[in-house]
């Protein structure tokens, strides 16, 4: 069935945050009153890459109101400059956020959190799509109810992987801390670097230094104060480290909390071959999550021998993330120059229209006055030929004077 072009069901409200090429606005349905977030990308930024946005659609068709923990595409529909993809509206907040507001938190409350995190991973993965771009900062609550369900959101760098046989993936992307060896080695990867990521997530969860990630939404810039489990000095080391699976469960002071089964998980997660790394059912299985009894360290303050409460060593570094906030504005500029500096004269004449085009999306207003291309949910589907996809993907691994190799680099930038 053909795109209609009809009145706009919605109208557009305040700006919710930024994205690499997109903003998120606040939309309701106008009939129904409904609020949803709605993702507007200016198609001036996607020009030659529309196949990122049918790809991420497509994804998201598959996984769509199929699973409780996963974000739902409800309508996509576009204007003569942007594109827009309406999804669920959550409310409650970031993953460590969410945490620091606790009165305690407990290594249970970790393994709650992940068991429920892999549940849908192990989902997406049975849907044939990978994710490839899990942190905390994808993980948001779907309300600020105590027991909201905490919600896998952005699917911009997911794939459909029907058929492993057919190819691996073979394209650099992600988030630099939480990417698998197998993606910087350029071996092939698949559903494997989700769990990966979940390894690097759980670590996360139990240590608390998450809270020291600092991303800059204008620009999509990650800045890391203190330590990831591979940090160095330099973001090459920190790739090298990656590879070799060179990490360690220090300070002591953190990990000392911690009970071994949780680390056990943690390191099978983070296993260096990918075909040795549990699949996300299998991870389900380890008795960290699948044991009737929780697993904890008993509090050394208390004779009763009730758990260990985690939360003040991750407030801690909460606390500390918000001294840091004062100079990473200033590293901003600096290393935002120095990136343009090494780009190519058509990269940096893309960076510097990014901002131009995410303000023009910004100031378009959509309500029932406007008349809108809309697809339902039975309408065009972008499907691809295997072999197009293939094509896709390694035109994404050597872009490097596009919007992806931008986009990766911007990416990398850390302190």
């Amino acid at each position: 069935m053909a795109p209609a072009t009809v009145p706009c069901q919605y109208r557009t409200g305040k700006t919710l945050g930024s994205g690499t090429y997109a903003i998120v606005k606040e939309a309701v349905h106008i009939k129904t009153g409904k609020y949803y977030a709605c993702k507007v990308i200016n198609k001036k930024l996607m020009e030659g890459r529309e196949y990122m946005v049918r790809n991420e659609i497509a994804v998201l068709k598959k996984v769509s109101k199929g699973h409780r923990n996963i974000v739902t595409l409800h309508d996509y529909f576009e204007t003569a400059h942007n594109l827009y993809l309406c999804f669920d509206l959550c409310t409650g907040g970031e993953l460590f956020d969410r945490i620091c507001a606790k009165g305690n938190y407990y290594e249970e409350d970790a393994a709650a959190l992940v068991r429920t995190i892999m549940g849908a991973v192990k989902y997406i993965h049975e849907c044939g799509i990978v994710h490839r771009d899990l942190k905390p900062e994808n993980l948001l609550f779907r309300t600020k109810d105590e027991d909201a369900d905490i919600m896998i959101a952005d699917f911009g760098l997911s794939r459909v992987m029907d058929d492993e046989k057919f190819h691996l993936l073979t394209e650099i992307c992600g988030t630099p801390g939480y990417m698998a060896p197998e993606i910087f080695k350029k071996t092939g990867h698949g559903k494997p670097v989700d769990v990966w990521a979940m390894g690097v997530i759980t670590y996360f969860l139990l240590c608390g230094n998450a809270a020291l990630v600092y991303v800059h939404a204008r620009f999509n810039i990650t800045i890391y104060a203190g330590y990831t489990p591979f940090d160095r000095d330099t973001q090459q080391q920190e790739m090298e480290a990656i590879i070799a699976g060179d990490y360690r469960f220090e300070p002591d002071e953190y990990w000392s909390n911690v009970s071994q089964t949780a680390r056990d998980f943690v390191s099978e997660c983070l296993t260096i071959d990918p075909t040795s790394r549990p699949t996300a059912a299998e991870a389900l299985k380890h008795k960290w999550l699948a044991s009737e009894q929780p697993h904890f360290v008993p509090d050394p303050q208390s004779s009763s021998g009730r758990p260990t409460n985690l939360l003040p060593q991750i407030q801690k570094a909460f606390d500390a993330k918000k001294t840091f906030r004062k100079a990473v504005f200033s590293m901003i500029a600096t290393k935002r120059m120095s990136l343009l500096a090494g780009l190519s004269p058509t990269a940096q004449t893309l960076s510097e229209h990014i901002a131009q085009f995410k303000e023009e999306s910004e100031k378009e207003q959509v309500d029932e006055g406007r008349s809108v291309t809309h697809y339902d949910e039975h309408g065009t589907e972008h499907s691809e030929s295997r072999e197009e996809l293939k094509k896709q993907d390694d035109v994404s691994q050597s872009e490097a004077e596009g919007h992806t190799a931008l986009v990766t680099k911007l990416d990398s930038l850390s302190v």
